[in-house]
């Protein structure tokens, strides 16, 4: 028994190691012309009652919000739910996605608080991270927050600065911004998000002339071009002028790392 279960718990990291490939889902390439169409400010309200930043990461008090903003956020999900996001605009759209992948993360984080981890929260036997699980219906079709990211973001819009836009409740991860994401400031905020977290050590940083970065270019090392001139020409476009210049002698990346930690407010 105790064979199988070592067995099992190898299968399960090795699993929640290997990052999904982008898989568009056809059903949801679509948009339409309507803008303004969801109201993202209950959102912003949340962020700004309970995200504060320490030493450059983005820290949510979990165990600070009571049962009345948990169900405020639970309408403004739910709103989000009764959607039509196909109808959307591209650039409303982007926001929708974004701020509902986002939104849905911290709910299922506070539904499972206290946790050290989002990745010990699991609707399976083995604690594998919820990502996989379906957590909410839109227009029909049942999501998970694989299918938010890796079917409808990374495919449909074809961007890296997505992977700093959506945030998985990990020290590690790129910041949970400090807005809800609009269709009018999205563009600008992807951007700011890509610089903040590249300049953060723990995006990339050089020491003793190597190159060592977080782990989501590895995982995802084909958004930003597949080989490490790529992803260190990707670096360099966001790196402030002391890092930018540490990189240019830099041919290759050493190392990587990523800390799964709940990015809770102690």
């Amino acid at each position: 028994m105790k064979k199988l279960l070592a067995i099992l718990l190898t299968f399960a990291c090795a699993a929640s190691a290997a990052a999904p490939k982008p898989d568009l889902w056809a059903f949801w390439d679509n948009y339409g012309e309507t803008t303004g169409a969801v109201s993202h400010d209950a959102w912003g309200a949340f962020l700004a009652r309970y995200l504060s930043e320490k030493d450059g990461v983005a820290l949510l008090n979990y165990g600070g919000v009571p049962a009345e903003d948990r169900a405020a956020l639970g309408e403004y999900l739910a709103a989000l739910a009764a959607a039509k996001p196909r109808e959307f605009s591209r650039p409303e759209q982007l926001a929708y996605w974004i701020n509902l992948y986002n939104a849905l993360t911290v709910q299922t984080v506070l539904e499972n608080y206290p946790v050290s981890s989002i990745k010990k929260i699991s609707s399976g036997f083995l604690p594998t991270g919820p990502w996989d699980d379906k957590l909410i219906t839109v227009e029909g079709e049942k999501l998970s927050l694989n299918d938010i990211e890796h079917r409808i973001l990374r495919p449909v819009w074809k961007d890296a600065r997505v992977h700093y836009a959506v945030n998985c409740a990990s020290v590690g991860c790129p910041n949970l911004a400090a807005a809800a994401w609009t269709a009018e400031n999205a563009e600008k905020m992807l951007d700011e998000s890509a610089a903040a977290y590249i300049n953060h050590p723990r995006g990339a940083a050089v020491k003793n002339g190597k190159l060592y970065v977080s782990s989501i270019y590895k995982w995802f090392a084909e958004d930003f071009g597949g080989a490490d001139s790529e992803i260190i020409a990707h670096l360099k476009q966001y790196a402030a002028p002391e890092l930018r210049a540490r990189l240019e002698n830099i041919s290759g990346i050493s190392g990587d790392d990523y800390d799964w930690s709940l990015n809770e407010t102690k």
